[in-house]
């Protein structure tokens, strides 16, 4: 009995990993994620990518080797802010569950808005507006706000208001996010995860980073610095956003695709 319980468990198992596989057979992939160079957005007081050269070309071997350093702040490029960034005994990088990083795109069009409002805020009626259209957000979606942001990347005057770094610099960034009222409305839905193509899911001149306490002392993480929307529909794509798995840390660097199934 037990023997064949088992074996019941095991094809179950194994019909559901086919299942899987066949719902990405089809369809595109598309890769939300700038790439890490020196090019790479920073917060202006944090420290920016390095990669160092340890070797790379033909060993005594005969064969072609080649190895790279890397440094960089947590925070930076397409990342995650893990829940504990903004709330303390929250979830850590390591500690938030794949779960809620794997799950149903929702994407959330305000382009329109912040081609005239550079800080604007996203907020409940946005929310409520794209619901109306596109149905109720479902528990577990991960939800991406699309502000269009993204073709300005790398340009960090364009993108982030300043390209001027230190603490000073701070001061002068404009770019739109997330209002405290949606964050709460997005928890208030169960989200997974909430992600933007903008530096932070709080707007530019935030002094209180609303949004991210309203997220994270929920467990819900941010991925910020989202690569070009564009192409993913309203609804019925899947979100893959696994970052570094850095043991105790506020966050890592982020690789996010999406899967868009054929019409």
């Amino acid at each position: 009995m037990i023997l064949a319980s088992f074996g019941v468990a095991v094809l179950s198992a194994v019909l559901a990993m086919s299942a899987a596989a066949q719902s990405f057979a089809g369809g595109k992939w598309i890769d939300l994620t700038h790439p890490f160079d020196s090019d790479t957005i920073y917060w202006p007081t944090a420290k920016t990518f390095e990669k160092q050269t340890v070797f790379e070309g033909r060993t005594p071997g005969g064969y072609f080797y080649s190895a790279y350093n890397f440094c960089s702040a947590e925070h930076g490029g397409t990342h995650m802010d893990a829940p504990v960034h903004f709330a303390e005994g929250a979830l850590p990088a390591d500690r938030v569950p794949v779960s809620q990083l794997i799950g149903p795109g929702v994407v959330i069009d305000v382009a329109d808005r912040v081609a005239t409002d550079v800080d604007y805020l996203v907020g409940p009626a946005d929310i409520e507006q794209h619901e109306k259209a596109h149905g109720r957000i479902p528990r577990g979606a991960i939800v991406l706000l699309r502000t269009g942001r993204a073709t300005l990347y790398p340009d960090a005057e364009k993108y982030m208001g300043t390209a001027e770094r230190g603490e000073q610099a701070v001061a002068k960034l404009h770019f739109p996010g997330l209002s405290k009222e949606g964050a709460e409305t997005l928890v208030a839905r169960g989200i997974g995860a909430v992600g933007i193509d903008t530096p932070s899911i709080d707007h530019g001149p935030s002094k209180d980073f609303a949004a991210h306490v309203a997220l994270m002392t929920h467990n819900i993480p941010a991925l910020e610095n989202i690569a070009d929307m564009s192409e993913l529909p309203p609804r019925g794509s899947t979100i893959i956003a696994l970052p570094m798995k850095i043991k105790g840390g506020s966050g890592g660097p982020l690789r996010i695709v999406a899967h868009v199934p054929s019409p």
